[in-house]
């Protein structure tokens, strides 16, 4: 009988301590991942300070997808066609030199230079994270790769939750420059890591980048490829079919804190942003110690779509911030499991040389999901056409839709395509 469990799952200690290589990629996502929620609190705080426009703040989270999803479709074919590891090290010293920009910015009139710089930042991360995920089954056992992508959920989420948290305490006491400083230093750390690591690596010779119908024929080779294999397209619509509902309600967590402490709104949104980061830990764990069977992810990952739009239910009509804290961290646990499951599904379904097109896919209905749902709700804000705790019912019952949805369709189809038991 075939076993849909990985098979001899390393623990996390062992993960760490017997491969090298990928200890040295997991130390460069720490760097950088804590300078990113430095950032990205920093920005939200510094634009709500300058403007005090919900949708001039929806516009900092939009500028940090759209240009995603332009850049996605090339950034796959580079990814297969070219070195993964020297791509993210020129991603990282790159993206360095960006963030320093910001310290530009002193008033309202300096916003175009927010949105350009986050543009050129998000094009260069467009590059980064599908060589990362393509990159983590080419230094990994099969018994490792379940750990290995759990750990880096849970580093992600905890690094979410330290990093909002301290990006809040950072910015209310040093200010918007210190942080972008430390963010711009966490990106060469990253790059040191990397250039010791080494990562085996399948191209597609056929992936070249020439031409512009040499480039349009690589990516068209791609999503032809996520059609012909229904299997791998159903898992890279996994976490945007999350997002349709859940972008909007992330984007409005920061309006959220900003609400609940008035006075202080770095803090309030680094609580609610770090609480988000603690539920999201709390998910790939889960499905690590109590959820191996591989066979049962499709249906988790739309009931637990459902049980996030049920908490944000919750947080629409909640008066008091402990019960909302707690309602936030439920909310995102859900999505830390989809996020993990759904990486490690197509990491095995997908054939080395086509893993950064499909990644690349997989980011762009993310960020698709992620604009629509967000610009979607900054709009009815800035019109005034709903008020904040109305807004997260809205899209808070747009999750649950989509959750039922995902359920409805995706749940038989996987169940008819699992091959029958030896």
């Amino acid at each position: 009988m075939k076993d849909h469990a990985a098979a001899q799952t390393v623990g996390f200690r062992e993960l760490l301590t017997g491969n090298t290589n990928y200890r040295r990629i997991w130390l460069g996502e720490v760097a950088s991942w804590f300078g990113d929620w430095f950032n990205a609190i920093a920005l939200y705080t510094l634009v709500r300070e300058l403007t005090g426009s919900p949708l001039a703040l929806g516009l900092v989270f939009l500028t940090k997808m759209v240009p995603f999803a332009v850049a996605s479709p090339l950034a796959g074919l580079l990814v297969d066609r070219f070195n993964r590891r020297r791509l993210m090290i020129a991603a990282d010293l790159l993206r360095a030199l960006v963030v320093l920009g910001f310290l530009l910015v002193h008033e309202a009139s300096d916003l175009y230079l927010i949105y350009a710089l986050t543009g050129v930042q998000v094009i260069l991360t467009a590059v980064f994270i599908p060589a990362r995920s393509a990159s983590i089954p080419n230094v990994t056992t099969a018994g490792e790769l379940l750990t290995a992508n759990a750990l880096s959920a849970a580093t992600w989420s905890t690094l979410l939750a330290v990093g909002a948290a301290l990006g809040g305490v950072a910015t209310e006491w040093f200010g918007v420059r210190v942080v972008f400083v430390l963010d711009s230093l966490s990106y060469l750390v990253s790059a040191a890591f990397l250039w010791r690591t080494s990562i085996p690596q399948q191209t597609d010779p056929e992936a070249s980048v020439g031409s512009v119908k040499t480039v349009l024929g690589g990516i068209a080779k791609g999503w032809r490829y996520l059609w012909q294999h229904r299997e791998v397209g159903r898992m890279a619509l996994a976490k945007s079919t999350w997002s349709l509902g859940g972008g909007a309600l992330v984007y409005m967590l920061a309006l959220l804190g900003e609400d609940l402490m008035p006075g202080s709104p770095a803090l309030g949104i680094g609580l609610l942003y770090g609480l988000r980061g603690l539920g999201t830990g709390v998910g790939p764990i889960a499905v690590r110690s109590w959820l191996p069977d591989e066979r049962r992810w499709p249906l988790m990952m739309g009931v637990g779509i459902v049980i996030s739009g049920l908490c944000y239910v919750g947080v629409s009509v909640v008066p008091w911030l402990v019960g909302i804290g707690l309602l936030v961290v439920l909310a995102h646990a859900p999505s830390g499991a989809n996020w993990v499951a759904s990486t490690v599904l197509l990491q095995k379904r997908t054939a080395d040389s086509f893993r950064g097109r499909v990644f690349s896919a997989e980011w762009l209905a993310v960020t698709l999901a992620d604009s629509i749902s967000i610009l979607t709700a900054s709009l009815l804000l800035e019109s005034g056409s709903v008020s904040l705790s109305t807004g997260v019912l809205v899209f808070a019952v747009v999750q649950i839709l989509c959750g039922t949805l995902w359920a409805v369709l995706v749940v038989p189809a996987e169940r008819r395509a699992e091959p029958a038991d030896s």
